[in-house]
This record gives C-alpha cells, sequence and structure tokens, in this order.
C-alpha cells in the first residue's frame, strides 16, 4: 500500500512498505530517478521488511527541492521515522549506494548493516568516469549514434524516454537488454534532470576528499559490497571504498551488469540474505 512521508520541510514524498523481518531501507540510483527495485523486493520476500521511496522530485514523489545530498540524508531519515524504525539495515544503488553510505556516515547508530550495490566508490569522479564513457559506447554498439543525437539536442518528454532506455540498455547483459531497459523505464515517472545535475556537481565538488576516507575508516557499520564484473562503471573505483571500511565482505558476481540482480538472481539473492541473517538476529536497534 503506498504512503506518504511529510518531510520537516513540508515535502511529500511517495513510499511503500512489504514484507516481514530484518527491517531494509531501499535507496534507489539516479539522482533524479525513482524507485525502480521491484525486482530486488521480490527477491527478498519472506526474509525482509522492505521500505521503499522515491527521492525528493523523483517519481511519484512530490517535484520540489532543494537538491542536494544533505537535503536526501534528511529525506531517508524522515522515511526511517514515518515506519518507526528504530535501527534498519540500507540497501542502495547506484547513486543509492552512495546517499546509503552517507546516511551511515552521518547516523551510524541507526543502520545495522549497508547493503552498497553498484555503487562508484569514494575516490573523485573523473578517473573512473572516463572508463564508463568508453564502456558505454562500447556497450550501445548500433544505438550509439541515435543516443548521441538525442543527447546532444533539446528533447520532447517523449526523445527523453528513449534516451534514457537506450543510455539504460548498456546496463544490462544480453540480447534482451533493450528489453530490459524499457521494462524499468515502465511506468515512465520522467527523470528530473534539475535533480541529478545538482547533486552531481555536488559530488564532484566533495567526493574524493581525504576526510571522507578517514570518516569510512571509522565506520563501524557492517557493509556488504556486491558487484557485477561487467558493469560499464569500472569496479576499481571501489578499492579504497573497500580498503578504509574496517567491517567490510565483498561479493563481485560473474557475468552480472550494473544491476547484477537482474543476470545472477540467485547469487544476489544468497549473498544478500546470508548478510541480513548476520547483521541482524543478533543485533539490537541501537537509536
Amino acid at each position: 500500500m503506498d504512503e506518504t512521508v511529510v518531510t520537516e520541510d513540508g515535502v511529500r514524498l511517495w513510499a511503500c512498505r512489504a514484507g516481514q523481518g530484518v527491517p531494509v531501507v531501499f535507496c534507489h540510483g539516479g539522482p533524479g530517478l525513482w524507485d525502480t527495485l521491484d525486482d530486488v523486493a521480490a527477491l527478498l520476500a519472506g526474509g525482509a521488511a522492505v521500505h521503499r521511496w522515491d527521492q525528493r522530485g523523483c517519481g511519484r514523489s512530490q517535484r520540489c527541492g532543494p537538491y542536494s545530498v544533505g537535503r536526501s540524508v534528511a529525506d531517508l531519515d524522515a522515511v526511517r521515522r514515518h515506519f518507526g524504525l528504530d535501527g534498519m539495515v540500507l540497501l542502495g544503488h547506484s547513486w543509492g549506494a552512495q546517499l546509503a553510505l552517507r546516511y551511515a556516515l552521518d547516523h551510524p547508530r541507526r543502520v545495522r548493516g549497508l547493503v552498497y550495490v553498484a555503487g562508484t566508490g569514494i575516490d573523485p569522479d573523473a578517473p573512473w568516469h572516463d572508463d564508463y564513457s568508453r564502456d558505454l559506447r562500447a556497450r550501445l554498439g548500433d544505438h550509439l549514434e541515435r543516443w548521441a543525437e538525442l543527447k546532444n539536442r533539446e528533447r520532447t518528454p517523449a526523445e527523453d524516454r528513449e534516451f534514457s532506455v537506450l543510455q539504460w540498455s548498456a546496463d544490462f547483459i544480453g540480447d534482451r537488454a533493450l528489453e530490459q531497459a524499457e521494462r524499468m523505464a515502465t511506468p515512465w515517472l520522467g527523470v528530473n534532470f534539475a535533480c541529478n545535475a545538482a547533486i552531481n556537481a555536488e559530488n564532484a565538488r566533495e567526493w574524493g576528499t581525504p576526510e571522507l576516507r578517514a570518516r569510512c575508516a571509522t565506520l563501524e557499520v557492517p557493509v556488504l559490497i556486491v558487484d557485477g564484473d561487467r558493469d560499464i562503471r569500472p569496479r576499481w573505483a571501489v578499492d579504497s571504498l573497500e580498503r578504509a571500511l574496517p567491517r567490510v565482505t565483498r561479493v563481485v558476481l560473474a557475468g552480472a551488469g550494473h544491476l547484477p540482480w537482474t543476470e545472477d538472481p540467485d547469487g544476489f539473492r544468497e549473498a544478500v540474505s546470508a548478510f541480513l541473517a548476520q547483521v541482524s538476529p543478533a543485533t539490537q536497534p541501537r537509536g
């Protein structure tokens, strides 16, 4: 059942809860997208109470700023309060993994564990982004020319969807990549490009600092890093985060892309379920 979370500055966020078990709050990717983690929720059914939400200005949430990392952390805490969670596991995907990490750094006593899926690490943006851009163009193949045409001009809403589907298709592996990207874009709720630009610009300024690495080194929250080894975002970008974290496990799923549960659902479910079993039974909510 859909619910409405009201933030302290009065913005309405879409949210929902399903299942029984360990409380897990999802943080979807983007920035500027909406929750498309239905398949992940289904994989964890029976072992987790899954809480999903659309970030500020995105999807079914109110189209209203301001857009910033700090504001996103505060909105995530509003979701926690709305559902009455004293302690929770965070599962973040892509940009959502970065958001979940930031929340855990700011509020470690509220986080039982962190599942960090297909994030891009804590180093500066530029080094890995060059490899990502090259790999994206290679993966697009015959669709590269149309993608580049759409990328470099004003687009209609219909063309926004076409552009996004082409770009997202590079995140999947195999002959069904375009079909899977179409499914991810249905229903189409519209990318918030202003949100995307604002948060990415902030991350470019603030990510990769010695202070961030030092904060990660003192984080006592257990972390599971899950990667697909065929993600077009280079996985070496996450190495320094893995080295910095004191309580970390890393699972790399062979033959999987940026949404690794798509190509290896069994491996993804096994890794995450084992982590939830490890962090939840003996861990009491810590306030």
